[in-house]
This record gives C-alpha cells, sequence and structure tokens, in this order.
C-alpha cells in the first residue's frame, strides 16, 4: 500500500459506495487514512465494521435507502452499480435510476463533491490506433458504457444547475498488475487509483471534471491534459511488466474487434443472461 499522499485535508465523513466490490475493497483501508468515519454501503457483505467506520448497507434503486445512506457525509466516492456488460434492467435500475437518485439525495443534503467512477467504456469504440482526450465525442461500447455516459451528463446537469461537483473517473484497468496486451495500455496500479482518488477529492476547484484513471503507462491511448488542474500524477507504469505480458500474448488477432477497438472484449460482450 502506498505512502498518503500529503493533501492537509482530512474529512469528517466519507461514504464509499461499491464498498465490496473488487475496488471498493481495495480503496476501503486507503480511504480510512483521510476521514474521522468511512461509512461503507453495498448490497453485498462487507464483513464488520472497523475502528472509525460505519456500515449503512443501501439499494441504489431505493430512493429512500439511498438519502438515508448519504445523510451527513461530506464527499462520496461513488463505485456502487453495475460494472459489466448484463442486461438492461439491472443496468437501469443501478446506474440510472439509482445515479439519479444519489445526486437526488446529494443536493438535499447539500454534500459538496462527488467522485464518480465512471469508465473508459464510455469511448471503447475508438480504435486502439487512436489517441483521444477527454472532449472526444462519446463512444460507448455496450449497455454498460452508456449507463456511464448518462452518469457522466447527470453529473454535469448537477454542477450546472445545483453547483455539485463532481471529478468523473474514466477507470482504465485497475489490477495488482496487467493481464494482457491492452493493460499495457490502461493498467492503473491500485496505488495510482488511490492518488486519482484522494486528488480528485483534494482539488481546489473541479466544477465537472473528466479524467481517465491510467498509470504512466509507455504504451497510451488517453490524453489527460485537460485534467491538468485535478493534481494527479501517477507515479507507477506498466512497462516493467510488458515482457511478461507479451510472452503470454504473443501474438494478435487483427481481426478481433476486441484488438481492434480500445474497450477490448467490451465491444463484444453479450448482456449476461
Amino acid at each position: 500500500m502506498s505512502t498518503p499522499p500529503t493533501t492537509g485535508l482530512r474529512w469528517n465523513r466519507l461514504l464509499l459506495t461499491g464498498a465490496a466490490g473488487k475496488l471498493g475493497r481495495e480503496l476501503r483501508p486507503r480511504l480510512k487514512r483521510y476521514c474521522e468515519t468511512l461509512r461503507l454501503s453495498h448490497l453485498e457483505a462487507m464483513g464488520e465494521p472497523g475502528a472509525g467506520e460505519e456500515i449503512v448497507p443501501a439499494d441504489l434503486a431505493d430512493a429512500a435507502a439511498v438519502d438515508s445512506m448519504v445523510a451527513g457525509v461530506d464527499a462520496i466516492v461513488h463505485l456502487g452499480g453495475i460494472s459489466t456488460e448484463q442486461r438492461w434492467e439491472p443496468i437501469l435500475a443501478s446506474n440510472i435510476v439509482g445515479l439519479y437518485n444519489l445526486y437526488e439525495a446529494v443536493r438535499r443534503h447539500g454534500v459538496k463533491r462527488v467522485v464518480f467512477a465512471s469508465s473508459n467504456h464510455v469511448t471503447g469504440f475508438y480504435r486502439q490506433d487512436e489517441s483521444i482526450d477527454t472532449r472526444a465525442p462519446l463512444r460507448p461500447d455496450g449497455l454498460y458504457g452508456l449507463s456511464k455516459a448518462f452518469g457522466e451528463n447527470l453529473a454535469q446537469l448537477y454542477w450546472d444547475r445545483h453547483g455539485i461537483e463532481t471529478v468523473s473517473l474514466r477507470i482504465g484497468s485497475s489490477f495488482a498488475e496487467p493481464l494482457d496486451r491492452r493493460m499495457l495500455a490502461t493498467w492503473i496500479s491500485h496505488d495510482d487509483l488511490e492518488r486519482l482518488v484522494v486528488a480528485s477529492l483534494s482539488a481546489p476547484v473541479v466544477g465537472h471534471s473528466i479524467i481517465y484513471g491510467v498509470s504512466d503507462n509507455s504504451t497510451s491511448w488517453w490524453d489527460n491534459t485537460h485534467a491538468g488542474h485535478i493534481g494527479y500524477r501517477p507515479q507507477d507504469s506498466s512497462e516493467g511488466f510488458r515482457a511478461a505480458v507479451e510472452a503470454r500474448q504473443p501474438r494478435l488477432d487483427r481481426s478481433d474487434p476486441a484488438v481492434i477497438y480500445q474497450g477490448g472484449a467490451f465491444v463484444r460482450a453479450e448482456p449476461d443472461e
């Protein structure tokens, strides 16, 4: 685990949704270092609360439960919702209705900032031989990516109309190490993910900002020039894993849509039945 960035800031109560998910479990002990109380929410079991933790389960589609979950927090790291390509109904309930419920609760309770886990899949139908920045038109690669595009637009609306600040994180591939050649471009280490989230919480002014969540990889499709004000400085790189990854995956099928497009396998993923 990394040394905490020096921000000079400490929150009274942070809310982490999706706390039992893969990235939620990784961020849970890390975020606790930046707040007096870390409120955790998920529908799945999260274990017993540790020191300085409180558990508030909530179904994102339940507006009353979401309102209770949000009450009394200073800022939110929102990882909750569906994170894979699935049927429309659960995506609608969690990622669209659920996100609307979250922002309405944020508005009612006067929460000033949300760090929203968007996804690189909002631009997944750009080709791997292209480089894009955060102002490129959206090209989602499936229903999941489409729901995250909705989330970014909802965040923009609540900034424009209600002054609620959001940093939308287009997270790449956050694993202990890159698993395949695509991840040599999309990988973000767990330590860099922490740096990204803390920078997004602590940047003085963000309005609604969008940033790709990626480490300092030699191969890169995404340009974060327009997000320099967030102050995210990645310190890790996928390059040290390149030889091992290329040995595991020596050949690529250049006709495979997962190789052609930045979204990888998501561009041909079928919704789970």
